[in-house]
């Protein structure tokens, strides 16, 4: 329980991250002699054009209503994702990990709100790019938070009616692509403990260098969903509710977590000042 009270704290106590601009550099009046070598210049980075997948433009009305602001830099709870994204990456860069869980102990935690946040804070990043994964077959609610409504889904991919390909979104966001979940699927635990999910992990996670997969789980003490699956993902980030879970489950989770690679303990739900007017 240690582990878990730690985890937390830092959640409370985080300190404020530190912000600065840099001046203008200023310009070197120099003549640069005619045969001189041209100074090699790093190009930026190239537009991503999707040419199979669909590309979808999200109701911005929508997405505020359902707390999706990560996108929105102007929104004084970005920064608290794009926080969170640099710690993430900068444990899974060091290990090589490129799969990402988020689970929760129970219902009502905020997981899918911070697997779509922190997904699309992930895609921002120049030299990556994000794939979100709605694996909680019980309760599917990513596509519905986001507001896609395109008729092929991780429900035909696990049916044999389509193929990844097609089941594929772009949010209207550069880099990032959402692989819904549009209805929940019976039997749930054993199909995320099936060869077939198994190698669609795999083929997600090593089908692009650059991609970060992000699958959002059901909670872990309503199945044994999270458990089926786990052992096939590289870390995992638990999301808890202030409030929303007891110290019993709380246990009960680090417990189950035991063989994993926990990344940390995302503290949701918490009343504190936010950055707001620090910048």
């Amino acid at each position: 329980m240690e582990r878990i009270k730690l985890a937390i704290e830092k959640a409370k106590t985080g300190g404020r991250i530190a912000l600065a601009t840099a001046n203008e550099p200023e310009i070197d009046p120099t003549p640069v002699p005619e045969d001189a070598a041209p100074e090699v210049v790093n190009p930026a980075p190239a537009s991503i054009q999707y040419q199979k997948t669909p590309v979808v433009r999200l109701d911005e009305r929508h997405l505020e209503q359902h707390r999706i602001v990560a996108h929105q830099k102007s929104h004084q709870a970005s920064w608290a994702f794009d926080v969170l994204r640099t710690q993430v990456l900068q444990q899974m860069e060091e290990k090589g990990w490129r799969t990402l869980a988020i689970t929760s102990p129970t219902v009502e935690s905020g997981k899918t709100l911070m697997a779509i946040n922190l997904a699309i804070s992930i895609a921002q990043q120049p030299d990556r790019t994000a794939l979100l994964v709605d694996f909680d077959f019980r309760r599917p609610r990513v596509a519905a938070s986001l507001g896609l409504h395109q008729n092929q889904s991780l429900n035909e991919v696990l049916e044999g009616k389509a193929d990844v390909a097609a089941a594929l979104v772009n949010p209207g966001m550069e880099r990032l692509v959402v692989l819904p979940t549009h209805r929940p699927i019976a039997k749930a635990a054993e199909v995320l403990s099936s060869t077939k999910v198994n190698h669609l992990i795999a083929d997600l996670r090593n089908r692009y260098q650059d991609r970060t997969v992000i699958f959002d789980l059901p909670p872990m003490l309503v199945a044994d969903d999270v458990m089926a699956v786990l052992p096939h993902m590289d870390c995992v980030l638990l999301v808890i509710a202030n409030g929303a879970s007891s110290e019993t489950e709380i246990e009960e989770c680090m417990m189950r977590l035991a063989k994993s690679n926990l990344l940390g303990v995302v503290l949701n739900k918490e009343e504190s000042s936010t950055q707001a007017n620090y910048y």
